[in-house]
């Protein structure tokens, strides 16, 4: 019997699911960076065997033009083999400006329920303090009925 990792192995390496291989082999590569470069990477595709990583800081771009040889020359010594099937040339990265959608999330007025307790309850604490405390919110829910059939 297959297990997950047999079955989606199988899928991967037909044709129509070839982009799920691209994708092993993307993140294996960005796996190389180092995390601060990992973070700043937007996302990544292959286009003409060449391998684009589009990034969202021209620090991150710095960053990786200073890396990119040692990343190339490690790529030449081995290639993983998520990897074998894409055969990538180049490496490339460029910034891009376009913002990233923020959601904003409107402010709504809170609702408001009418109080649904007459405020006619007992009260069968023996603690003082608590006694005290459930008196005056008793008194409080009395007031705001009186309130609300004035009205």
């Amino acid at each position: 019997m297959k297990n997950v990792s047999d079955i989606l192995n199988s899928l991967q390496n037909k044709p129509q699911f070839s982009k799920l291989s691209h994708y092993k082999c993307i993140s294996r590569i960005q796996s190389l960076f180092s995390p601060p470069l990992q973070r700043m990477v937007k996302f990544a595709y292959i286009k003409n065997n060449t391998l684009f990583f589009v990034l969202n800081h021209p620090g991150a771009k710095q960053e990786f033009d200073n890396n990119i040889q040692s990343i190339k020359s490690a790529l030449k010594f081995y290639n993983p083999d998520e990897c074998q099937a894409d055969n990538i040339q180049d490496i490339k990265a460029f910034v891009t400006h376009s913002p990233t959608k923020v959601f904003k999330l409107e402010k709504k007025e809170p609702q408001i329920y009418p109080e649904r307790s007459s405020g006619e309850f007992e009260i069968n604490i023996h603690n003082q303090e608590l006694k005290s405390l459930v008196e005056s919110i008793q008194n409080i829910i009395k007031e705001k009925n009186a309130t609300v059939r004035d009205d």
